[in-house]
């Protein structure tokens, strides 16, 4: 059966893949645990986005919860998984490190155990743009070093890679990481700067700009996200025949093993990302310019080149467009300025 298991399916990336999934006429067994982290009203408004459709099955679970996702996997037997949960967010992983080590780490090895038991034909797991740390050289290309994380959050995405590695090389079993470029649009996350302003300038707050507002993000719209995750998916990730084992490339392996980039490969710089949200609101922001935080990276720009040649497709939506398509959806999704959402 072509049963994909997708974890976080109540998160912002998670939902528009499985709607993607089911519209192609696929099942979809979706995995989330429904933390706390943000608005859990705004996670079941998505996962009610799903469950109104035909080939959708919810199982509320815990990754850390080895049993459990065991079982999960011995009724289910996919053949292919997404995994899309993860204990997001650069700064709060400064503050609460143990909710990184459960999710990101535990919870991304026992879904590896259960890939292994039963054999998957692919997993693909979201890794991030966070992991080039404090590399200078822009844009980040795969083959780059990736050993001076500055966040824990950034240090638990390079441990995913490494340790999908091991088991594309020890099992055989083709394992592709993406590393997500700052995804934005409708039902995105309201701990992420577009929700963040939009939400502040809408009722006439004073928004808090970081990096004096000089900080440059290769901003990637969530519809180009989805159709390069299910174009990768689609293609199992395979040995390359050219790896050097003299001259190792990090994204590739002599093991069927592939590390991607996915971004727009238009870099913004914050200033400018908001003056798009400025526009696409008819608002004028009330700014106050801060310092880079702890844990921040300057600058992120994606090479993206790897994934047009692996599955022909590279992200296009200008970043003007798709403030304005996360506006509408906005407006349309609470009608108002919500109340600590």
């Amino acid at each position: 059966m072509n049963v994909v298991l997708l974890t976080g399916c109540a998160g912002f990336i998670g939902m528009h893949c499985a709607l993607r999934l089911l519209e192609r006429g696929g099942t979809v067994v979706g995995i989330d645990n429904l933390n706390p982290y943000y608005d859990v009203a705004l996670k079941q408004a998505r996962l009610a986005q799903l469950q109104a459709r035909p080939g959708f099955r919810f199982v509320k679970l815990d990754l850390a919860d080895r049993q459990g996702l065991a079982a999960l996997f011995d009724e289910v037997r996919p053949c292919r998984v997404l995994h899309l949960a993860a204990q997001a967010g650069v700064r709060y992983s400064i503050d609460c490190p143990d909710d990184y080590t459960d999710a990101n780490l535990l919870g991304f090895a026992n879904l590896l155990q259960g890939c292994r038991r039963h054999r998957v034909e692919h997993l693909v797991y979201a890794s991030s743009s966070s992991v080039y740390g404090s590399n200078a050289k822009m844009p980040f290309v795969e083959s780059d070093a990736v050993d001076h994380p500055i966040s824990y959050y950034a240090a638990t995405k390079k441990a995913n890679e490494l340790m999908a590695h091991t088991y594309a090389h020890l099992y055989g079993i083709p394992m592709t990481g993406l590393r997500f470029f700052t995804v934005y649009g409708p039902w995105g996350r309201p701990d992420m700067a577009l929700f963040k302003f939009t939400r502040a300038m809408l009722a006439g707050e004073t928004i808090n700009v970081y990096g004096d507002g000089q900080l440059v993000r290769d901003f990637t719209y969530i519809d180009d996200i989805v159709e390069g995750v299910l174009r990768v998916l689609d293609k199992p990730a395979t040995p390359d025949a050219q790896f050097d084992p003299l001259h190792p490339n990090p994204a590739t392996s002599s093991a069927p093993y592939r590390i991607f980039n996915i971004g727009n490969g238009r870099p913004t710089v914050l200033l400018d990302y908001i003056a798009a949200l400025e526009e696409a609101l008819g608002v004028r922001a009330q700014k106050r310019l801060l310092p880079r935080q702890p844990g921040d990276m300057q600058s992120t720009a994606a090479d993206t080149s790897a994934l047009q040649r692996w599955v022909g497709f590279a992200p296009a939506t200008p970043v003007k467009e798709g403030v304005r398509r996360f506006v509408d959806w906005y407006r349309a999704f609470y009608r108002k300025p919500p109340a600590g959402a």
